[in-house]
């Protein structure tokens, strides 16, 4: 395998999101290397829902440290990137260098996953123009006012995109996004 995923978060970042995939990724022999706003041991939060409650809440999750900053990028050095939700992609989508990032990946034809909130990030890159995308059902409208179309499935894969709901849609999610990380094995070969 040996394939390079770069995967974005920051504080406020779902912590089993990030966890999940950093583990499934080194579970498959690939490098998962994290990108943040900067370089250093990053804050990150879990997602769940309680009785009584019309939303998530929110609780201090583990802690990651980042590999590096999202200045730093070089996409010609990785397979696909990987935007995870949270609250984190609150303010990552406001951050340009992100935003060009990921439409580079876009531009090369590179993989480009999102979970959860982290389909907000691709909404204002401008990536969800004429695109089939799922997320947290309250990102719904960001989507539909980006020009894309919301599925109700618990992951999508559209072109060179796979997006996924929320971290409870993790076996759906992972099966597209491995699925599409072995199709680009295959091509090499």
């Amino acid at each position: 395998m040996n394939r390079k995923i770069l995967i974005v978060t920051g504080d406020g970042g779902e912590s089993y999101e990030t966890l999940y995939a950093v583990h499934r990724f080194q579970e498959e022999g690939d490098l998962a290397v994290i990108a943040a706003p900067s370089k250093r041991r990053l804050n990150l939060v879990m997602h769940d829902f309680e009785l009584g409650w019309d939303t998530y809440i929110e609780r201090p999750g583990y802690c990651l440290a980042s590999d590096l900053t999202i200045q730093d990028v070089v996409v010609e050095e990785y397979d696909a990137i990987l935007l995870l939700g949270g609250r984190a992609p609150e303010y990552l989508r406001n951050h340009a260098a992100l935003l060009e990032v990921v439409r580079e990946f876009d531009r090369q034809g590179k993989w480009v996953f999102a979970i959860c909130h982290g389909i907000q990030i691709l909404v204002t890159a401008g990536l969800a123009t004429n695109r089939t995308l799922t997320a947290y059902e309250h990102v719904r409208t960001e989507i539909e006012m980006g020009g894309g179309t919301y599925s109700t499935q618990q992951a999508v894969r559209d072109g060179n995109m796979v997006t996924g709901q929320t971290w409870q849609s993790h076996p759906d999610f992972y099966r597209e996004v491995f699925a599409c990380l072995n199709e680009l094995e295959q091509v090499e070969k």
